[in-house]
């Protein structure tokens, strides 16, 4: 080891038009894991790298990173190949005319790179290496040892794995490499009353589907589906999407389709765009645009994100254009937070609350895409559970009548399937308790968006291991989970086609089928007995009701826009990786948290677990500050 590998600063930095952070925030929570200082651009960072063609904005990069004493930089950008290159040979000349490279006696040691495959080809092939690429998949030990750390420098509990992932795994591989998959073909039930018209709903089909198949339930399938070429225009960008859609009807595996609209069609609809970004998924900019795709989709159930601006108008425009299966609300993000939306974070809530209020009269489900997104910024397991909780109760007191509870597994990537388990299990129990003859809880586990590795045939055998998990779930319930969000298996590679999407809904579906028939044969573990699993749940159970007993006794009203702002805002729910607006929100972004044992956990300044009456009484402090900012 040298002595400058000790004293190395990363630097880490995204454009602001990519949204994609993720592996940003893995590799600055491994890289600080072993001791070094890590950078993260911040948002007058990000928006210059948007705009590297500018002078002005390379001055800009070049001058964060002189400021910052940064000696290895790390550039991701998930999205355009073309833009990605031009963006890297840009940055990559900044730095060659400032004489800041090694060669050239400068401080830079290390230049890296974080993107899809094909681009990360592109980049070695043009550049000759000297970007070290990361195309996502990559282990722990590979991941650091790319980032030129010493081996003697990585704690060895980061580089344990589990037992029961690896049962996951085998089963999977056994799964795939039989090839049985491909001859899946159960559908969904379509022998009911309104099936695919504008009177057919997520309730019926649920129903429908589980009186068809008795005691072994095929679950619903939910899948994404959003082609974009940057050299598309709009118009074709939305009939090459017509027709995937019509082709995923047609198969019949799919039920339920969502639809990935772009940026731009959330926070601009119907604008004039010109000279704007898309940064992917289709360009949908018309109510036409929307009932086109519904036609195509026939007899599909259909449903889209919402609205980052205009959000109540942009719900009912979909209640009329596309007959929505059900509504996805984001509460605390898409907004300023997250550079995804121009609210700030009060009114964003205020919007979100009318929201839901309007999607209580419609009689429609509601899905609240909370939790990922707080692990997404480095929140712990219990923060993910409340603030689930917390959106259900929401929706049950405005008087929605049945809430799809999504649960994205892998989050991270080092999650151990054992605490997700765990930590599943804690959820559905607390969210289950608001269940009576007017609330329902609809279950629907996915894999994790960061999980798939970019080599095809691995991310095949993930998608049948995560698909295991899922079931184990609740190993001896046969109709859960009621709904699969079921994540392509290309996700780390490129864009998914119909192909792809129907050969994923099969490995799915086939392999859930095939692990009960080895459940029953007493083939697997007993997850429902697992020692490790259920100490966990108890704990987290335990701990998610202190939290929530402590926020519903301490912030009067919390279930309004000022109850959440101010839960948030207090630090009640820990983000230390939240990319924006970091001093404005200290008190959520000043925690520590760190994968122990592949769960994620609050630690202090020693790296040992944070017990609760600690947080508590930290984020209960914190309130004064928080209704300041009211």
């Amino acid at each position: 080891m040298k002595l400058s590998d000790l004293r190395a600063v990363y630097g880490l930095m995204k454009p602001a038009n990519d949204a994609h952070t993720i592996g940003l925030q893995t590799a600055g929570e491994l890289l600080t894991e072993c001791g070094f200082r890590v950078v993260i651009a911040d948002e007058k960072v990000q928006k210059a790298l948007s705009y590297y063609h500018d002078h002005s904005a390379r001055t800009e990069v070049i001058n964060w990173i002189r400021a910052n004493r940064i000696n290895r930089l790390g550039i991701s950008y998930r999205l355009d190949h073309t833009d990605a290159l031009n963006m890297l040979g840009f940055i990559l000349e900044e730095l060659k005319q400032q004489r800041m490279l090694k060669f050239q006696d400068g401080n830079i040691d290390l230049l890296f790179f974080g993107g899809l495959p094909q681009t990360c080809l592109a980049v070695e092939q043009k550049f000759s290496g000297i970007y070290t690429c990361f195309q996502g998949g990559e282990t722990i030990g590979e991941t650091l040892s790319l980032m030129k750390v010493p081996s003697n420098l990585i704690p060895q509990d980061m580089l344990e794995v589990s037992q029961y992932d690896d049962s996951l795994y085998q089963f999977g591989k056994e799964i795939i490499e039989s090839g049985k998959y491909h001859s899946y073909n159960d559908k969904s039930a379509a022998d009911y009353q309104g099936f695919g018209t504008n009177q057919d709903t997520l309730l019926k089909r649920l129903k429908a589907t589980a009186k068809n198949y008795g005691n072994n339930v095929r679950p619903l399938v939910r899948a994404h589906v959003g082609p974009y070429r940057s050299d598309q225009k709009r118009e074709e960008a939305v009939l090459e999407c017509g027709s995937w859609v019509k082709q995923l009807a047609e198969q019949g595996l799919l039920d339920i389709l969502s639809l990935g609209t772009s940026q731009l069609s959330q926070s601009n609809f119907s604008e004039n765009w010109a000279g704007r970004i898309n940064g992917g998924g289709v360009p949908v900019n018309s109510e036409a645009d929307y009932r086109y795709l519904y036609e195509q989709s026939r007899p599909l159930l259909v449903r889209t994100y919402a609205g980052t601006k205009n959000i109540p108008q942009l719900a009912k425009m979909y209640e009329d254009t596309i007959n929505i299966a059900w509504h996805a609300l984001s509460l605390w993000w898409f907004n300023q937070l997250d550079s995804r939306g121009p609210y700030d974070l009060y009114t964003n809530l205020q919007e979100h609350f009318k929201t839901i209020d309007y999607i209580a009269t419609t009689d429609k489900p509601l899905e609240a895409n909370v939790s990922h997104h707080f692990a997404f910024r480095g929140s712990d397991d219990i923060t993910y559970i409340v603030v689930a909780y917390l959106a259900a109760k929401l929706a049950k007191k405005c008087g929605v009548k049945t809430f799809v509870l999504q649960n994205m597994l892998n989050t991270p990537r080092s999650t151990w399937g054992v605490q997700d388990l765990a930590k599943s299990r804690t959820l559905l129990k607390l969210v289950r308790s608001l269940e009576d003859g007017n609330f329902k809880i609809i279950f629907q586990p996915r894999a994790g968006l960061d999980y798939f590795r970019p080599d095809l045939h691995e991310a095949k055998i993930q998608l049948a291991s995560v698909s295991c998990l899922m079931d184990d779930i609740e190993p001896y319930n046969q109709t859960s989970p009621d709904v699969i969000h079921v994540v392509s298996y290309s996700e780390a590679s490129h864009l998914a086609t119909p192909d792809i999407i129907n050969e994923s809904i099969q490995i799915t579906l086939h392999t859930i089928k095939q692990y009960r028939e080895a459940r029953k044969k007493g083939l697997i573990d007993d997850m429902s007995k697992n020692i490790e699993v259920g100490q966990r749940e108890k704990e987290l159970y335990a701990n998610s009701r202190v939290m929530l007993k402590t926020l519903e006794e301490n912030i009067q009203d919390l279930y309004t826009p000022e109850g959440f702002f101010l839960a948030f805002a207090a630090g009640f729910f820990p983000v230390p990786y939240l990319w924006s607006e970091q001093e404005k929100f200290f008190p959520a972004v000043d925690w520590q948290t760190k994968v122990i044992r592949g769960s994620m956990r609050v630690v202090d300044e020693n790296g040992s677990v944070m017990n609760m009456t600690q947080r508590m009484n930290q984020a209960i402090e914190n309130l004064k500050y928080a209704k300041k900012l009211l």
